[in-house]
C-alpha cells in the first residue's frame, strides 16, 4: 500500500465530472477518481474548513463513529474491478479494527474529517495512476497543476478503462 494525499479536486472538462486527484506521498504518481458532485462538495467543504449549517452525512456518519467510542484510523483505496474503484475505511473500536466496504469517495470524505491517512494499493497506483513532471527544487507546483489542466481537458473515464 502507498500512502497518499488529496492533491485536489476538480471537474473533468469533457463530461464536467468531479475528480478527486491522490497523490503519492513519497513520489510523483497521481491517481485520479472519478467521483459524485455531492462527494466533491463533502470532500472540499472540509479542506476548505467550511461548515454546513447542518450535519451532512458524513458529518453524521463521524459523529456517530465517535460516540461509539470509536475513530477512523485509516481509509484505503483497495481495488479496482469492471472500471470501479473500492474502497475500505478502518474504524478502531475498543482496541480492535473493523473494515467497512465504502466508495472511494464517502471514504475520503470520512478521511479529510477525521484527519486519517489515505493508502492506494501499489497495483492501482501502477495499473491507473499518472506520472507527471516533479516539482522544481523550489516546491513550485504550477508546472504540475499546467499539465494537470491539460490533461483534463481531454480526459474521460474511458480512457482508464483496462484492456482485456
Amino acid at each position: 500500500m502507498l500512502e497518499m494525499v488529496i492533491y485536489g479536486v476538480s471537474f473533468d472538462m469533457v463530461g464536467k465530472q468531479p475528480i478527486v486527484l491522490l497523490k503519492t506521498l513519497a513520489g510523483n504518481r497521481f491517481l485520479p477518481i472519478w467521483i459524485g458532485h455531492p462527494e466533491a462538495a463533502a470532500i472540499l467543504m472540509r479542506l476548505q474548513g467550511a461548515n454546513p449549517p447542518r450535519p451532512s452525512t458524513h458529518d453524521l456518519m463521524m459523529q456517530a463513529i465517535e460516540e461509539l467510542d470509536g475513530a477512523v484510523s485509516q481509509v484505503a483505496i483497495t481495488e479496482l474491478r469492471d472500471n470501479t474503484f473500492f474502497a475500505q475505511v478502518t474504524v478502531e473500536v475498543s482496541g480492535a479494527e473493523r473494515q467497512l466496504d465504502a466508495r472511494p469517495s464517502d471514504a475520503l470524505a470520512l478521511a479529510v474529517r477525521a484527519d486519517a491517512p489515505i493508502f492506494a494499493s501499489d497495483e492501482i497506483v501502477a495499473e491507473s495512476g499518472i506520472e507527471f513532471e516533479q516539482e522544481d527544487a523550489n516546491g513550485d507546483s504550477a508546472e504540475v497543476v499546467e499539465q494537470f489542466r491539460s490533461f483534463l481537458e481531454d480526459v474521460n473515464p474511458d480512457d482508464f478503462l483496462r484492456n482485456g
